[in-house]
């Protein structure tokens, strides 16, 4: 509050510049991949007994707990 004063969206103002310094701390790595990636898939899901739907249903409860994981409650 010292830095960005009371006012309305001081706190929003703080945050933004806080997540602006961690994604620039942190070193961004791209990832390599060497090769034709449909073959790299080719048969992962072969033996996944699930509709389309229901796959995208659980990897959104899964990016959704890897989210949240590390909020404070």
């Amino acid at each position: 509050m010292r830095r960005f004063g009371y006012g309305k969206g001081s706190l929003s103002h703080a945050a933004e510049e806080a997540i602006a310094k961690w994604l620039t701390s942190r070193e961004m790595e791209s990832p390599v991949f060497k090769g034709d990636p449909v073959e790299a898939i080719d048969g992962l899901l072969a033996g996944v007994n699930l509709d389309s739907v229901e796959l995208q249903h659980l990897a959104k409860k899964a990016w959704l707990g890897e989210l949240l994981r590390d909020v404070p409650r």
